[in-house]
């Protein structure tokens, strides 16, 4: 799923990359987002274990299916869920696009390469029992965690792709 949408961010002209899609954020801003929310659970799971037991408690209940959990995201989001403090800081436009875009990439390169070696962490039984918190869907396993940070980043990408495709909107490739 990742290097699916690496492929495709990288397909993009740098202008259209940079550029906003209409009012929605341009394809550099949703890759900024999702390097931001990767960078919190990152964070979250680096976390010894006994302080997101104390912090946020254990687990009442087995983890939800990736399914179900969607699911309410999707109906989380039509309900007007937002991305709040994990939406992209605004940035000026640099003289240098293509160096722009590099280290926009960069950092997300280095967010999923460090989001996975901390995953990698944790035991298969650990990922049931402990919770971090989710700005839009309250508390979840870290299973669930990990779930939601893979469709997150699909959301994301079939986001751009759809919204680029619609009629009328420059791809920036002429």
């Amino acid at each position: 799923m990742h290097e699916e949408s690496e492929l495709y961010w990288r397909s993009l002209p740098t202008a259209r990359f940079l550029a906003s899609i209409g009012e929605a954020w341009s394809p550099a801003e949703n890759v900024r987002h999702l390097t931001k929310s990767m960078r919190a659970v990152t964070m979250g799971l680096r976390l010894p274990r006994w302080l997101l037991a104390l912090r946020f408690g254990s687990a009442a209940s087995p983890s939800r299916s990736f399914e179900a959990l969607h699911a309410e995201y999707r109906e989380r989001l039509a309900r007007g869920a937002t991305a709040g403090r994990f939406a992209p800081s605004e940035r000026r436009p640099s003289p240098d696009a293509e160096g722009q875009r590099g280290k926009i990439m960069a950092h997300h390169r280095v967010a999923l390469h460090a989001l996975r070696e901390a995953a990698g962490q944790w035991p298969e039984r650990a990922l049931d029992g402990r919770m971090l918190p989710h700005p839009a869907l309250g508390k979840l396993t870290v299973r669930e965690m990990l779930f939601f940070t893979v469709f997150h980043n699909r959301h994301h990408l079939v986001l751009v792709q759809g919204r680029l495709s619609a009629p009328g909107v420059d791809t920036g490739t002429a």
